[in-house]
C-alpha cells in the first residue's frame, strides 16, 4: 500500500529498525514508542513549599547521646551500641531525682547505682535540687548515705550547705571543731532535735562556747529527755566555759569520754569529786586516742559529695579587705586589725596546753577493784574481830578507849572503803 492509494486523511505507518514510524503530511517520519509514557500525578502544587522550624525545641533533643555507648573497633573506626533498657531507665530517674516521692523499700543495691547516677548528673551539687534529692535518699537509707561527717575547720562549707547538712539525720559521728559556732548558731536547733538521737560522737571544740551555749545544747535532754541522749564521746576543748557549765553535762547518762582541755576549767579536787559523784567518771592519766582528729572522717555514699561542696565553696570570690585595712591604718588602728585577724577564742589560749580528759572506767577493771576491796575488807574485819577479843579481857572502862585507838590505826583509804559499804 502506497501513499497515493490511501486517502488524504489516512495515516501511514512504517516499521524501521524495530521502531514504528508514521509519515506526516510533509513526508517526515515521526517515531512512536511501543509502550506509551504515562504522566505521574503531582501530590502538591508547584508553588507549595515546606519549612522546618526547630527554634522552639530544646537543643538536648537533637544532641542526646547518653543512650548510646561509643567505642572503637580494631580497625580504629568509631562504633556505637545502644544501652540496655535498665541503664536508660536508671538515667531517666536520676535526671529527675528531685521529683521522687519516696525510695522506702527500694533495694539497696539498686539505690546505690541510682545514687551514683544522680551524683554524675550533679543533682547533689546544684542548690536547686540538692536538698530534695538528698532528703529522699536519707529518709530511705539513713546511715548508708552518711554515717560520719567531718567538717573540722570548714566554717564556710557549713554556712553554705547548712540546709543540706540538716538532711543527714542518721549520723553517728559529727566533727564541727573550729567552725565558729558561738552560742546561737542555727546548727544547734538541728543538733537538739529528734534527728540526732543516734549521734554517738560529737566534736564541737574551738567554737567559742560559753556556759550559755552548753545550757542551750543540753536543754532538750534535761527537760524533754530527747536529743543527744545517746552521746558517748564529747569534745568541748578550747571553749571559754566555766565549771558552772559542767553542771549541764550531767544529763548525758551514756557519756563515756569527755574532753575539756584548754578551757576556763582547772584541775582541782572538787572537779574530780564532781565528775566521780555526778557522772561516774575519772581523770585520765594519758590522753585518750578517741579525741584525735585521725579517728574522725566522712563515711557513706555522700563522701565524694562533701568533697565537691568544699571545692565549690573554695571557688567563691573572696572579699577584698584591703580598703578597710587602709582606713583603719589611717586612723592609727593597725594593731587592732592584726588582732581581729584571729578569733577571740585564740586570744585566751595559753602557750602551755593542759590535757583534761575524763572517762568512765572499764567494767572489768571495776570488778577487779571491787574484788580487791572486798578482800581487803575481809582482812580488816578479821583484824577488828581480833582486836575486839583482846579488848574484852580489859575492864569496861578502858574498852571504849581501846576501840577508838584501833580505829585510829586505820588509814584514810580503809576508812573510806568501810564507809562505802
Amino acid at each position: 500500500m502506497t501513499s497515493s492509494d490511501s486517502p488524504e486523511y489516512a495515516i501511514v505507518y512504517v516499521r524501521e529498525k524495530g521502531e514504528i514510524r508514521s509519515v506526516n503530511a510533509k513526508g517526515n517520519l515521526v517515531v512512536h514508542r511501543q509502550y506509551p509514557r504515562y504522566k505521574t500525578p503531582r501530590l502538591f502544587d508547584k508553588d507549595f513549599s515546606v519549612k522546618l522550624c526547630i527554634d522552639n525545641f530544646p537543643t538536648t533533643i537533637g544532641q542526646r547521646s547518653d543512650h548510646f555507648v561509643f567505642t572503637y573497633n580494631q580497625e580504629g573506626s568509631l562504633r556505637y551500641t545502644v544501652k540496655s533498657l535498665f541503664d536508660i531507665t536508671l538515667l531517666f530517674i536520676a535526671d529527675n531525682a528531685e521529683y521522687i516521692d519516696s525510695l522506702v523499700g527500694f533495694p539497696e543495691q539498686m539505690a546505690d547505682k541510682l545514687f551514683a547516677a544522680a551524683e554524675e548528673k550533679q543533682k547533689f551539687t546544684d542548690p536547686l535540687t540538692s536538698t530534695r534529692a538528698l532528703k529522699v535518699f536519707s529518709e530511705a537509707y539513713g546511715e548508708l548515705v552518711l554515717k560520719s561527717l567531718c567538717l573540722r575547720d570548714r566554717c564556710l562549707l557549713l554556712s553554705e550547705r547548712i540546709e543540706e547538712i540538716r538532711v543527714f539525720h542518721r549520723l553517728e559521728s559529727l566533727d564541727l571543731h573550729g567552725c565558729r559556732l558561738g552560742d546561737s548558731h542555727d546548727i544547734f536547733r538541728h543538733l537538739t532535735s529528734d534527728a540526732f538521737t543516734r549521734l554517738v560522737r560529737l566534736f564541737i571544740g574551738d567554737n567559742c562556747l560559753s556556759d550559755e551555749g552548753l545550757q542551750r545544747l543540753t536543754a532538750p535532754v534535761r527537760v524533754m529527755k530527747k536529743g543527744l541522749e545517746s552521746l558517748q564521746q564529747l569534745d568541748l576543748s578550747s571553749n571559754p566555759f566555766t565549771e558552772k557549765g559542767l553542771g549541764y553535762l550531767t544529763c548525758f547518762q551514756k557519756l563515756q569520754q569527755l574532753n575539756i582541755s584548754e578551757t576556763n576549767v582547772k584541775i582541782s579536787t572538787s572537779l574530780k569529786v564532781f565528775f566521780r559523784n555526778k557522772m561516774g567518771m575519772e581523770l585520765s592519766v594519758a590522753p585518750l586516742k578517741e579525741f584525735l582528729h585521725s579517728e574522725c572522717k566522712t563515711e557513706g555514699w555522700a563522701e565524694e559529695i562533701i568533697n565537691q561542696w568544699e571545692m565549690k565553696a573554695s571557688e567563691l570570690p573572696k572579699k577584698d579587705s584591703k580598703p578597710r585595712t587602709n582606713a583603719l591604718q589611717f586612723y592609727g588602728r593597725k594593731k587592732f586589725v592584726r588582732e581581729r585577724m584571729h578569733s577571740i577564742c585564740y586570744d585566751a589560749k595559753s602557750d602551755e596546753k593542759t590535757i583534761i580528759h575524763f572517762h568512765k572506767s572499764d567494767p572489768d577493771s571495776t570488778s577487779q577493784q571491787v574484788g580487791h576491796s572486798t578482800g581487803s575488807l575481809t582482812k580488816l574485819a578479821i583484824q577488828i574481830k581480833k582486836r575486839k577479843l583482846s579488848t574484852e579481857q580489859e575492864n569496861n572502862q578502858g574498852s571504849l578507849t581501846a576501840k577508838r585507838q584501833a580505829l585510829c590505826n586505820f588509814s584514810a583509804e580503809d576508812l573510806k572503803l568501810l564507809n562505802s559499804y
